[in-house]
């Protein structure tokens, strides 16, 4: 019987020593982010029925190329999803513009605002600005009708004003022009930079195509600067100090740039040569008659929204909190979203001249890229890695091109898991916007197994002639299951395995975001 429990005895301090000698492994921190090659070392740990026992120390190697390491911000993740749909939703731009085409002045009724107070205020203002705003019946309607019936469409315009009014009042001032004429880009656009006119005026500043052409705004294939807040409002400046300068009255400069100084002209004449905005009302074209007055009513919310309660939308970041890159090669929004983990809606929101989505790249001709700048360092300080993914990206497209298909001019898209609105916009070539509009979406929030009508920009090959192709690839595929380790991304995982994309392994797996978690098990399939 001793001899049994001394046996066990022995048994068990032996698998003690042996647990106690196991490997371990321990990370080593790796500021500089440079290559470290992998060291072994051998010690002596204890003696065993007369045998050494050595533990091998192994020191892991964090991974310095992968993007997912680059990230160094949290501000793009967290903002308000309210606040993005209404930054893509042209719906407020469109109302805007028929309140404008249809305005009338029939008298509201609006205790709130007693007509002797108005009045006041509006002198106050006429006195601090060169537009004439003095009291008369018809802007009091016009004013009341905006106080009683927008105030929540003023309140989400007031937000986007954080971000766009810093921009308009810099260019201004570089051409004397009023900071107030801020307000005539609600008018115009409702803070849209990609508003369309039914008549294709477009962008903050509603340029026609021939006049962007004109003032040297670049429009092509890939780029609209007519939808460049910056560069827009410099030829928007421009514009209206040249109309200032032929009519000496900014109330009359804000009728021309509506309706074109001929318009304004011939209203002069058919008046008997006043000069006065309301007094030649009557003769401009409908629009433009109740353009001013919303210009003058949009203004005096602005000017006293402290006054009648309003209470803006504020945005999760300003104008000076972003700042551009000078691109130096072509790269694509969803290539600087997948490397800076900044949603894809956001890059859209802040570069909204790119038609494509897409940087072009071309010699003695500058493109910029603008990013949150808590996102630029992250940019700069990666460039290398960055464009090289992007190039990357772009060589695996390069492809023998698929034997033609008829191209269907509408589709019935049914949604999957995992599916989001800008995944399918990228999928179509078209935008998350364009979608919304199409299927009455108020909010980005999809369910699966709803089905989506869309109009695609590139042609879409009949779905079973698809599904056959699909399914004799898959046949002759190999596939195999990767692990996800601490660290990995999806870029870093796309490189272990030649000729596999990020959006591959997305596709897959049915993963819509960026987000891995260590442990899990992706579908790698190798064709």
């Amino acid at each position: 019987m001793k001899s049994q429990f001394a046996f066990i005895c022995f048994c068990f301090s032996v698998c003690f020593l042996q647990l106690f000698a196991q490997d371990t492994i321990q990370p080593i921190k790796n500021n500089n982010k440079k290559e470290v090659n992998i060291s072994v070392s051998k010690t002596t740990d204890s003696i065993v029925d007369g045998k050494k026992l050595q533990s091998t120390s192994i020191q892991a190697v964090i991974d310095s190329t992968q993007i997912k390491s680059l990230q160094d911000h949290e501000l793009a993740l967290q903002i308000d999803e309210k606040w993005l749909e209404e930054l893509y939703s042209n719906t407020l731009f469109d109302t805007i513009y028929k309140t404008v085409s249809e305005l009338d002045y029939k008298p509201v009724v609006y205790p709130e605002l007693p007509t002797d107070t108005l009045k006041a205020r509006l002198a106050k203002l006429n006195a601090r600005t060169p537009f004439n705003v003095e009291y008369n019946p018809s802007l009091e309607n016009v004013i009341k009708n905006f106080l009683k019936n927008r105030r929540t469409s003023m309140e989400r315009l007031m937000g986007l004003s954080h971000y766009y009014f810093p921009m308009f009042e810099s260019e201004f001032d570089n051409f004397n022009i009023p900071l107030e004429m801020k307000y005539l880009s609600i008018v115009e656009s409702a803070l849209k930079p990609r508003a369309k006119s039914r008549v294709g005026a477009t962008g903050l500043w509603q340029f026609m195509f021939a006049t962007g052409k004109q003032y040297g705004l670049d429009v092509s294939s890939y780029v609209d600067e007519r939808s460049d807040p910056i560069k827009s409002t410099k030829i928007a400046a421009v514009y209206l100090s040249k109309l200032y300068e032929i009519f000496g009255d900014w109330d009359l400069a804000l009728a021309a740039y509506n309706s074109g100084p001929g318009n304004v002209t011939k209203a002069i004449r058919r008046s008997g040569g006043y000069q006065n905005y309301w007094n030649i009302r009557h003769n401009l074209p409908r629009e433009t008659a109740g353009y001013v007055p919303a210009f003058l009513a949009t203004m005096y919310i602005f000017e006293f929204a402290k006054e009648h309660g309003f209470k803006p939308e504020k945005p999760q970041f300003h104008y000076v909190e972003t700042d551009t890159i000078r691109v130096k090669q072509m790269i694509t929004l969803d290539q600087v979203a997948e490397t800076t983990n900044i949603p894809i809606e956001e890059l859209q929101f802040l570069n909204p001249s790119y038609k494509l989505d897409i940087i072009p790249y071309i010699e003695d001709k500058a493109y910029y890229l603008r990013l949150p700048r808590t996102a630029i360092g992250t940019f700069v300080n990666n460039e290398e890695q960055i464009y090289a993914f992007a190039k990357t990206e772009f060589d695996k497209r390069e492809k023998p091109l698929p034997q033609f298909f008829e191209a269907e001019s509408r589709v019935r898209y049914r949604v999957r898991s995992g599916d989001y609105l800008g995944k399918i916009a990228r999928k179509y070539g078209v935008r998350v916007s364009q979608i919304k509009q199409w299927n009455g979406l108020r909010s980005n929030n999809l369910r699966i197994g709803q089905r989506l009508t869309i109009y695609p920009r590139r042609p879409v090959v009949n779905t079973s002639v698809a599904s056959n192709s699909n399914a004799s690839q898959a046949s002759s595929s190999s596939s195999k299951t990767y692990t996800v380790k601490q660290g990995d991304s999806l870029w870093s995982i796309s490189r272990k395995f030649p000729g596999v994309s990020v959006q591959n392994i997305r596709d897959w797996n049915d993963i819509s975001g960026n987000n891995l978690k260590p442990g899990m098990k992706l579908k790698i399939a190798k064709g």
